[in-house]
């Protein structure tokens, strides 16, 4: 008997062995953890991750939790993690409910992600050194219930984007530096027990917090004015110090004010004036606006009588646009306009009344900028459907967003939104003066700045628009339908950047250090010519040597000299073109974490082998699918020898780089034509492509 149980009881054991766990991770999940693996450059902390498929849910990656197949918990707080987060993956991730990347160095310098997963109920972003502001994106997580991004480097104001956030009961903004007043549809938060803001810049009054359910709420060390509504006075966690708060008691709200103080700060409990007083304060007010009335038409018509009909005053002077057709906008995070006495007649046209706290650019400013177009922030926000991330957000960098924009007429522009808090100093003129010097930029291969606006405290930047993306799109973002560049393109893009650089370095006077040349920086027109962006724009950031340090490090760009010293040359931006001509050489990014060791610095692998016939042959892009000229090839790893050499004094000046390509393609022209070997007839038909190049469309 005793023999036959513990035959069944292995049967059962080898039985249970042999049934199928299903432990198979959702694949987008898999995808995006995989991604999120290889932009997170500091990994050591997960090395039970991989960048290549996997199984997260059935193998436990450290900080994932799983629901069956579907991963909905990552918690990777305070790992000592760096490198960044994208938008596109997070949202890729359609069931996680949780995230938690607190304590961590992955934003540093760098915007919030733009995008979230749609089923997001606890996110922390808190401690990672983020810029910006926050981003739009909050508003599609319906059921976001905490929200953390304190101990950041935000700033600018918050947009009004609460207002679908039912289910929100915590709030943790405190330790940026946000500005400008709360928006309305705080008040929408009706479930908002939790609410953290200190430490920031915000003005304004807090009366769109009087009807909220509050329990802990913090506002010191902003710049809050008014009065402290009653109902907010009883919450049991409160602080408020470090504000400009009014003194005295409340006047009473005006009629149909949703977020009124309190009905019994008018009363005589709370404060202490009689419906007598009231009253006569009223007549008071009524008897002094109808003395400035009597006042300003008298005046009126005695100017009216001196200069007859020739001006009109106009009649509404608070607004800021007075366009026929367009309503008016406002920015969202601009503070409310403040509403002025009619203005009186005058022959010129009155200076437009603008938002509190927006000061007029001084006259010099205005002679800078008077040969460049400009846009105002109403025709720009209409244009880019209020700069709607979802929709119009087409890339981010350093020094800001930017938005494809489309005007009633048709007209398609880039508009690039510059973080306030990379600029030197937003109020001088420096904005200015890099508008007029990059106004006056007039290259084919540069792209056009057509426009800027410096409205309200923004600063924009208005550029043409290319609608075929980015080199870096081109390589690395393609789809199952996009067709990869041929040998001839890719020379194209090569000998038109390498013009725009020489014009940069040689022609303009002073000289422009690009300071950030890189494949996402070289736009695509419909005939894949190269648009060079960003040229002349380093000097608006603050410490530009820092910002292009963290920015570079690790980047595959970086040139060694700026490594050491952080100092940028010409000779800087010779060894970033190098570094893109590699790329389109081989298909591979200049830094890829996702490979061996060895293989992850391009420039470090690939410079011992453009010399070596054979392993120049095994390093080419597998999408050019051997349909390149060999003698070609060989021309080009040359150029590309010499532009990562690691001593900046023995890299060659742009002019004779591009001497050098001008060539390769002329030898090639060549050969097409001569025909007649074997040899030269194969590298000739290897100069196939979509445009043929010809040298009066490529040459100056």
């Amino acid at each position: 008997m005793q023999e036959e149980m513990w035959r069944r009881i292995g049967a059962l054991l080898l039985l249970l062995l042999f049934i199928p766990v299903n432990a198979h991770t959702d694949s987008d999940d898999v995808s995006a953890l995989n991604g999120m693996y290889g932009t997170l450059s500091s990994n050591s902390q997960l090395n039970s991750w991989t960048s290549n498929n996997g199984d997260p849910c059935g193998q436990s990656w450290r900080g994932v939790s799983c629901s069956g197949s579907a991963v909905t918990e990552i918690r990777l707080s305070g790992l000592g993690l760096n490198g960044y987060l994208e938008g596109y993956m997070l949202e890729k991730m359609k069931s996680l409910e949780f995230l938690d990347v607190s304590n961590n160095n992955i934003g540093a310098n760098k915007e919030l992600p733009y995008a979230y997963p749609p089923k997001l109920k606890h996110l922390d972003l808190s401690g990672n050194g983020y810029t910006g502001s926050p981003p739009w994106a909050i508003n599609k997580m319906p059921d976001i219930e905490y929200l953390n991004i304190k101990k950041n480097k935000l700033s600018g104001g918050l947009g009004d984007m609460f207002q679908n956030l039912n289910h929100l009961s915590t709030i943790d903004l405190s330790g940026n530096s946000l500005s400008g007043e709360l928006p309305h549809s705080f008040g929408k938060l009706s479930k908002l027990k939790t609410l953290y803001l200190q430490n920031n810049k915000f003005t304004g009054t807090i009366n769109v917090l009087s009807n909220l359910p509050l329990e802990n709420l913090n506002i010191a060390n902003n710049k809050f004015t008014g009065w402290i509504p009653s109902h907010l006075k009883h919450i049991k966690n409160l602080q408020t110090h470090g504000n400009s708060w009014n003194r005295g008691p409340a006047p009473p709200s005006p009629p149909g004010d949703h977020n009124s103080l309190s009905q019994s700060t008018a009363g005589k409990s709370k404060s202490g004036i009689s419906g007598g007083g009231v009253a006569g304060i009223i007549i008071t007010l009524l008897a002094v606006g109808s003395a400035v009335a009597f006042f300003l038409i008298r005046r009126k018509k005695k100017r009216s009588q001196k200069l007859g009909d020739q001006a009109r005053a106009p009649l509404n002077s608070y607004q800021i646009n007075e366009s026929k057709s367009t309503p008016i906008y406002t920015e969202p995070e601009s503070t409310i306009l403040t509403l002025q006495p009619p203005a009186p007649l005058i022959v010129k046209p009155p200076p437009p009344v603008v938002e509190k706290g927006y000061k007029q650019p001084p006259k010099k400013i205005k002679k800078i900028l008077a040969n460049s177009t400009m846009y105002s922030v109403a025709d720009l926000q209409v244009a880019t459907n209020s700069f709607n991330a979802d929709e119009n957000l087409i890339g981010e960098g350093s020094l800001g967003r930017v938005y494809r924009a489309e005007f009633s007429n048709g007209k398609v522009v880039a508009v690039k939104k510059i973080n306030s808090s990379v600029l030197s100093n937003p109020t001088s003129g420096d904005f200015a003066e890099v508008v007029s010097n990059v106004s006056r930029l007039n290259h084919q291969n540069v792209n056009k700045l057509v426009g800027y606006c410096t409205e309200h405290d923004q600063h924009l930047l208005v550029y043409e628009f290319h609608g075929n993306g980015s080199l870096y799109d081109f390589l690395y973002m393609s789809d199952e339908f996009s067709r990869p560049l041929t040998w001839n393109t890719r020379v194209k893009i090569v000998l038109g950047s390498a013009q725009a650089l020489e014009y940069l370095h040689e022609t303009c006077s002073p000289h422009i250090i690009h300071k950030n040349f890189k494949s996402a920086n070289i736009l695509l027109d419909a005939e894949l010519n190269p648009h060079i962006s960003d040229c002349g724009l380093s000097n608006l950031v603050t410490n530009v040597e820092d910002e292009a340090l963290d920015q570079y490090m690790g980047s595959g760009y970086c040139a060694p000299e700026v490594t050491m010293s952080g100092k940028y040359t010409l000779k800087s931006d010779v060894f970033s073109f190098g570094v893109v001509m590699l790329e389109l050489l081989t298909g591979r990014m200049p830094f890829d974490s996702s490979r061996v060791r060895s293989e992850q610095s391009l420039v470090r692998w690939a410079t011992p082998r453009l010399h070596d016939i054979d392993a120049l042959d095994k390093m080419v892009d597998p999408g050019l699918k051997g349909l390149y000229p060999a003698k070609s090839l060989s021309r080009f790893a040359d150029v590309i020898a010499l532009c990562v050499q690691n001593e900046p004094e023995f890299r060659p000046p742009m002019s004779d780089i591009v001497q050098a390509l001008v060539r390769l393609v002329q030898r090639a022209k060549m050969s097409k034509k001569m025909g007649g070997g074997s040899v030269v007839d194969e590298e000739a038909d290897a100069w196939h492509g979509d445009a043929d190049m010809d040298m009066n469309d490529i040459m100056l």
